[in-house]
């Protein structure tokens, strides 16, 4: 239960265990996730470790493992899920295994892709050829002594509009180019030839497929004609620069035509080879598949290990390593268990045993959270992880976060909205986690699961208790306002002004909540402005009171037991005496006062206000009373108030010099003791300041120069005291989100789904459809989502800043386990 309350306590342990049993027990270490370990070899490289050859294999494996994984995506094969049988880290026999099948697997692979790219390769040569074959028939004509091209009609690139009659027979080449390099490739050709290159160009309709990628590419089948070898030579450079393939073609017809007929063939040869070679390629990969997950883990449990056990050091006989790790004391016997279980995995004949050091250094901060108080922790741990073994706020905040929520966010219809979704995620929350999801926000909020439960079922009661749903109000209990026999608030008013003094009965009262009579009335928001806005200096003050009184538990669990007397009671009597003396006089003023006007001068117009009451009370004024009313709600009132102001200026230097006296006069007394050689006094009090500072590490300064205790005991008792008001009206959020709520929620129904209410005909059915689509939607994303992420934020820093600097430090560092689970999920994170 006290883990609850606070942080675990920890013991930092030093482990002694055999070389070969090291890797097994580490193992076993990690399976339980209790051991933080500390590096006793941080002035070794990183390179010059002792187990630093075993992690390069693992990075080898890895290498090899993320290799087969590419391919096994490229081919789209699923990769079936294990997380619910996680596999343990292998055994030494079992790594020369897995090394040896991972090797063997890539091989294969490897062989698999190469074949397939060479025969891709072959297979795209071909069909580039047999384009080439198909698409030059037309670029073809002969004529008995000449050859006459008509540059214009036939697209090629001739010298300024001429005609080139080419006597004799031209030469050509044709091949295959992409089709982006088609018009630089055409420029280059005219500067090398000044215009005397004749060039043919049909595109290809089907892409390509590139052999080493698969990507698709476009190309386009060429061919160029031209007179003598000089220029032939160009133009094949110019060719192999833009990387076009050229493909013998003959020029007579006929040889064309068997030619084709010969790559036709050899395609469909080519083709069923390939087919084989892909199915053959699948079947090895789906096999592969099954078992890389398992793989995978295992490589990852085995590089940690290693990892950890650079972090041990080897003693002088060599014979046993040492390691030191922070462990939870109830975890203690959990790790001595695990190393035993290591030792006898190996059949080591010299047991594995662990010893608890001690040590004045500050240990790592653990909270034991389960599924349901993992988010509000992380909600504390947001701001600052804690001290070690100060009280966590973590616990309280389960209830007074979605309270304080609820009361800003108060609607039943909204608080139901969120309550559905909220619940809709814990009960499906064994599926919904198990998939992995990158969007950053779902993942927020599935996190945040439970918390968004409590805040819709904390504002569904709040939203009962203003009686108040999507801006309207429920008649559950029947209204208690009555206007008795005087008809005159009607009759004589257009718009129906509530007074509650005109009821019939005197204790006629509405059982729990508003009186839904008050939807009705012009002056309902200047009653509930005054309602909530007290609401939120009771809670407020209430919350804060709370956080001071939650030092006394840091104080007194720390043996600072001084610091109760110095600091937590000027602290509560000068928060008690002006603040909750307020919100005392705010209830006295709902009792004294009533609403009936028959009792003088106990009317509404003679109640004063507390706020102005409040401020006199400060400045020491009085205002004179209204003609027919008393000055105070009783008789010792102004003594009473200004006793209350002098006790609690007189906290202030209490504050301010007390615990600095105190520490000085502590040093003084054992500078005496130094001096008169109370060699027992001296031992005593430097025993107890050391056993202070390592159950502590609770912020002190008793060991700065006292100026400096002086300094900073100012800086927190200004910051206190002017806190204590800045404070008291920063709860006031609670009543401006409420009431800014409330409006937008009634603004909201009034401008539009109204508009489909008041139609009457048919056509008001069929507006009342998109009407209330459009409602819908502006519920969800502003009142729901937008509000709903205002009202947390504030609730945020009210806990936060309100209540948790009254008595959180928040200077710890986390603890974080070697653990193997964390290791995996860390990894899915980042994947």
């Amino acid at each position: 239960m006290g883990a609850m309350f606070r942080s675990e306590e920890m013991a930092l342990c030093q482990m002694f265990i055999q070389p070969e049993a090291a890797y097994t027990s580490v193992s076993e270490l990690g399976e339980t996730g209790a051991v933080q370990f500390r590096d006793l070899n941080s002035e070794v490289n990183a390179f010059q470790r002792k187990f630093v050859s075993e992690v390069r294999r693992c990075d080898e494996m890895e290498r090899k493992l993320r290799y087969v994984e590419a391919e096994v995506k490229k081919d789209n094969v699923k990769i079936p899920d294990i997380r619910d049988e996680l596999p343990r880290a292998p055994n030494p026999r079992e790594i020369i295994d897995l090394e040896a099948h991972l090797e063997k697997t890539e091989s294969e692979i490897l062989e698999l892709s190469q074949n397939a790219v060479n025969l891709k390769s072959n297979y795209l040569e071909l069909t580039e050829l047999k384009h080439v074959l198909e698409r030059t028939q037309g670029f073809f004509f002969e004529q008995e002594g000449a050859v006459n091209l008509d540059a214009t009609r036939n697209n090629l690139i001739i010298d300024d509009h001429t005609n080139v009659q080419a006597r004799g027979r031209l030469g050509f080449v044709a091949g295959v180019i992409q089709r982006e390099k088609v018009p630089g490739f055409e420029r280059m050709l005219w500067r090398i030839s000044r215009g005397n290159v004749f060039l043919r160009q049909v595109e290809l309709e089907k892409p390509l497929e590139d052999p080493a990628t698969g990507n698709e590419i476009y190309k386009t089948v060429f061919a160029a004609f031209f007179q003598g070898e000089q220029l032939k030579t160009r133009i094949k450079k110019v060719c192999t620069g833009y990387h076009a393939s050229l493909y013998p073609c003959p020029s007579a017809a006929d040889e064309r035509e068997e030619m084709v007929k010969g790559v036709r063939t050899r395609l469909e040869d080519l083709n069923m080879v390939l087919n084989q070679t892909q199915d053959h390629r699948s079947r090895v990969l789906s096999t592969v598949a099954k078992e890389l997950p398992r793989w995978r883990i295992m490589v990852k449990k085995m590089k940690a290990i290693y990892h950890t056990l650079n972090l041990f050091n080897m003693d002088v006989t060599k014979k046993c390593l040492i390691g030191e790790c922070w462990v939870p004391v109830l975890d203690l016997p959990i790790v001595q268990k695990a190393l035993s279980d290591g030792s006898a995995a190996v059949g080591s004949t010299i047991p594995s045993f662990l010893n608890v050091i001690e040590t004045s250094e500050q240990p790592p901060t653990f909270n034991r959270t389960n599924k349901f108080t993992r988010g509000f922790q992380n909600l504390i741990d947001s701001y600052g992880i804690a001290s070690y073994r100060e009280a966590n706020p973590a616990l309280y905040t389960i209830i007074t976060f979605p309270f304080l929520f609820g009361i800003m966010f108060g609607d039943l219809g909204h608080g139901l909205i969120m309550a559905l979704f909220g619940f809709w995620m814990v009960s499906g929350e064994k599926k919904l986690g198990a998939k992995r999801s990158s969007n950053e926000i779902w993942n927020i909020f599935f996190g945040g699961r439970y918390i968004i439960f409590l805040m819709g079922l904390f504002s569904m009661y709040t939203g009962f208790v203003y009686n108040d749903v999507f801006s309207k109000s429920m008649n559950i209990f029947g209204s208690s306002w009555s206007i008795g026999y005087n008809t005159t608030t009607i009759m004589s008013n257009k718009d129906l002004t509530l007074n509650p003094g005109s009821s019939d009965l005197d204790d006629n009262v509405y059982p729990i909540g508003l009186d839904p009579v008050w939807q009705l009335a012009s002056n309902k928001i200047i009653f509930l402005n005054s309602y909530k806005m007290k609401l939120s200096i009771i809670f407020g003050v209430v919350h804060m009171i709370f956080g001071v009184c939650m030092s006394v538990v840091n104080h007194n669990f720390f043996k600072k037991r001084i610091s109760i007397v110095l600091e937590f009671l000027p602290q509560i009597i000068f928060l008690v005496l002006l603040f909750a003396y307020m919100v005392f006089m705010m209830f006295m003023k709902w009792i004294q006062y009533t609403a009936k006007t028959d009792y003088q001068p106990n009317t509404p117009g003679c109640a004063p206000s507390v706020l102005i009451m409040f401020i006199n009370m400060m400045l020491f004024k009085r205002t004179p009373p209204l003609h027919g009313c008393d000055e105070y709600m009783y008789s010792f009132q102004g003594s009473l108030q200004r006793t209350f102001v002098f006790i609690a200026l007189i906290c202030v230097p209490w504050m301010l010099l007390g615990k600095p006296l105190y520490i000085m006069f502590n040093k003084k007394k054992m500078a005496a003791a130094h001096h008169n050689g109370d060699i027992n006094q001296q031992t005593e009090t430097a025993l107890e300041t050391a056993e202070s500072a390592k159950s502590s590490g609770h912020g002190g300064h008793e060991d700065e120069p006292i100026s400096e205790v002086f300094i900073h005991q100012a800086i927190h008792t200004i910051e206190y005291v002017l806190s204590t008001v800045s404070h008291t009206a920063s709860y006031l959020r609670l009543w401006a989100l409420s009431l800014a709520h409330a409006q937008l929620s009634e603004v909201l129904w009034n401008m539009v789904l109204s508009m489909g209410l008041r139609q009457s005909s048919y056509k008001g059915a069929i507006m009342l459809y998109f009407v209330f689509g459009a409602w819908a939607l502006f519920t969800l994303a502003i009142l729901v989502m937008m509000e709903g992420l205002s009202a947390f934020l504030h609730t945020l820093r009210l806990h936060w800043v309100e209540f948790m600097s009254k008595f959180y430090e928040g200077l710890g560092y986390v603890f974080q386990p070697f653990s193997f689970q964390q290791i995996l999920d860390a990894d899915e994170d980042v994947e």
